[in-house]
């Protein structure tokens, strides 16, 4: 049963109110693929009362006011996306669609969806508990840098006018602050909760706490800044973190308790297996296209030791990576049998990293994750545990169950992992290519310049090219010679100058691959990439670090990783002159980009942020490393 969206059906199941009313800037998709949707169910299984508004009239303060109000408190959540990444492409321009409303339409969501809804909720409920959380909330839990606004901004914590700010994954959290809230507790007592950051006028209340430098101070100075990130990016595990306070003013601090533990096994299969409808509700009257690949996708595990510096999850699920139990995931692939709708077809397994199935090392559940060691980067830990054998077991029992045609792996093999697990990663592959590929398999070598890639946290092109052969004589030795990879890449990712973007495209060019979608760098909150991007300095070493703002420059890039086609012609020579490879230009298919055509006229803005060369001749050149 879907939970109630109105007065009507809270007194229709004979409440007075709702103990919770969760508002969300998602569509009302019951399925645990949703985090809201999660929330809620983890709410009503400790005995709580919910209701849910989805997506309500940001331009109406009564679209707030549907389900009346709660007994304890409104949760407010952007929904699954950050609302601007959801809402605007890398070039800050509005998508016309959004995945997670019905029928795709653009535009039912605002900008800064958990503001907009907390500012509602206190027109309407001044005295109301109001808890934010989810990934937007959750990556702007301290000052961070807006993208889109080019500038520094406060915590969401003060903009919203929220009273607590859960961040990470929140099942645990929630039910703190929900039993804490229920005992009586007023909202501005419940400060030390983990997993939570809060407001305070001093810190005598929080043991070892340790101050950020101040907000006016990374609001002034970027290399304040940098070093703000980097404190904060050494207490993101919760063996070792500890309070992190960061001062606005004269007297208002914000404080970030340390991160919730991780959930054990049993929880985790706990959270999956709540009786969840796993369809969107049935008021709507078109499709919510973002439940059509997860509505029979098993969600594995969660968190990810990878840590590239242009991924939010570090910030977000940590390191430590926890799994469900094989015999949790079998339960929910019978569901899927039991479905009219399923086909026979599991569309993945996995989670941020599909074959992550246990912590990186035997230690990290007990004294948590290294804070001066990655464990991929710069290469395999000595203390990793490359294993995919229980991965392995789970995708044979799962391919094993009759009414089960194809087991599909979408969500991404490490490779690097794949290349350190010595005792399995060949047998891996194998099963991988004959039974859970179809024609293409999607990896992440992100780029192939050396110094590129030690600024993304990824290793060198070395390992990659391991992975390639192992890939290959996989194919092979399954008879399943027409499977090819497909590599994704980033273009102007901090560090990369003109010179690494042609050597990007010479290897697409080697490669006989053209992508027929590029990914720009997206500076999103809460990355050391967005640190780089936005500073000038690596957060790891404080080094300057070089980084593509023009946009003239950035459509270069961009357009060097799809030398070919013709609307790019004009970008291409023009990068490959500046950064001093004219050797690239000419007839000879196996060496050179472009052929030598003469353009006449000056370039013209093709809608991709390019303009004329005038006056971009010095940005190109300082690019180029000229």
């Amino acid at each position: 049963m879907f939970l109630p969206v109105n007065k009507k059906e809270i007194r229709e199941r004979g409440w007075e109110q709702a103990d919770f009313v969760i508002v969300t800037g998602d569509a009302y998709v019951d399925h645990p693929s949703f985090g809201s949707a999660i929330i809620s169910r983890v709410l009503e299984n400790a005995g709580y009362r919910v209701a849910v508004i989805a997506q309500p009239d940001f331009r109406n303060e009564e679209s707030v006011t549907v389900c009346g109000e709660p007994r304890l408190a409104f949760l407010v959540s952007a929904g699954n996306m950050d609302s601007m990444v959801n809402r605007y492409t890398v070039n800050k321009k509005p998508r016309s669609t959004d995945a997670y409303t019905p029928g795709g339409k653009a535009g039912v969501r605002p900008d800064r969806a958990v503001t907009v809804y907390c500012n509602l909720i206190r027109k309407k409920y001044k005295k109301i508990p109001v808890v934010i959380g989810g990934i937007e909330a959750s990556l702007r839990r301290l000052g961070h840098y807006d993208y889109w606004q080019d500038k520094v901004k406060r915590s969401v914590l003060l903009d919203s006018g929220a009273d607590i700010l859960q961040y990470g994954m929140g099942e645990l959290s929630m039910l703190e602050i929900a039993n804490a809230l229920n005992a009586g507790t007023p909202v501005d007592e419940i400060k030390n909760v983990r997993g939570t950051v809060v407001k305070a006028r001093e810190l005598n209340g929080f043991k070892d706490v340790r101050e950020l430098p101040t907000f006016d101070e990374i609001l002034s100075d970027k290399k304040a800044f940098a070093l703000s990130f980097k404190l904060q990016s050494e207490n993101t595990d919760p063996f070792t973190a500890v309070p992190l306070a960061e001062k606005y003013g004269e007297n208002r601090y914000i404080v970030q308790n340390v991160p919730q533990r991780p959930l054990t096994t049993k929880e985790l299969d706990e959270v999956y297996e709540l009786p969840y409808e796993r369809a969107q509700h049935p008021s709507y009257k078109e499709k919510v296209s973002a439940l059509d690949e997860v509505k029979f996708s098993i969600s594995l595990n969660r968190g990810c030791f990878g840590s590239c510096s242009f991924c939010s999850l570090n910030f977000h699920q940590g390191r430590i990576v926890q799994c469900r139990s094989r015999e949790s995931v079998i339960r929910e692939a019978k569901l899927f049998l039991k479905d009219p709708d399923f086909k026979g077809y599991i569309h993945d397994v996995g989670g941020p990293t599909a074959d992550f199935t246990h912590p990186a090392c035997d230690k990290q559940l007990k004294c948590g994750a290294c804070k001066e060691r990655q464990c991929l980067f710069p290469e395999g830990c000595k203390a990793l545990k490359a294993d995919h054998s229980e991965y392995i077991k789970i995708l044979r029992e799962l391919r094993g169950l009759p009414g089960v045609k194809k087991v599909f792996v979408r969500s991404g093999v490490r490779f690097d992992y794949v290349v350190y697990d010595k005792k399995h990663g060949a047998e891996f592959m194998r099963e991988l290519c004959k039974y859970h590929v179809s024609g293409q398999l999607r990896v992440a070598p992100e780029h192939v310049s050396d110094g590129v890639l030690s600024l993304m946290g990824k290793p060198g092109t070395r390992v990659y090219a391991e992975f390639k052969k192992l890939f290959e004589k996989a194919n092979k030795e399954v008879h399943m010679d027409k499977q090819y990879l497909v590599p994704y890449l980033i273009s102007s990712h901090p560090g990369s100058t003109l010179k690494d973007a042609v050597a990007l495209a010479e290897a697409i060019r080697d490669m006989g691959y053209m992508p027929e979608q590029v990914q720009d760098f997206y500076p999103t909150p809460f990355t050391a990439a967005t640190c780089m991007y936005y500073t000038g300095y690596d957060p790891r070493t404080m080094k300057k670090v070089y980084t593509a703002h023009d946009p003239h420059e950035k459509a270069m890039q961009r357009a060097l990783m799809q030398y070919k086609k013709p609307e790019n012609y004009r970008l291409v020579r023009e990068a490959l002159i500046a950064a001093g490879r004219e050797d690239l230009i000419g007839f000879d298919k196996k060496k050179c980009l472009i052929p030598p055509r003469e353009i006449k006229g000056t370039v013209k803005n093709n809608g991709n942020g390019t303009r004329g060369s005038a006056g971009k001749k010095q940005a190109a050149r300082k690019s180029a490393g000229r």
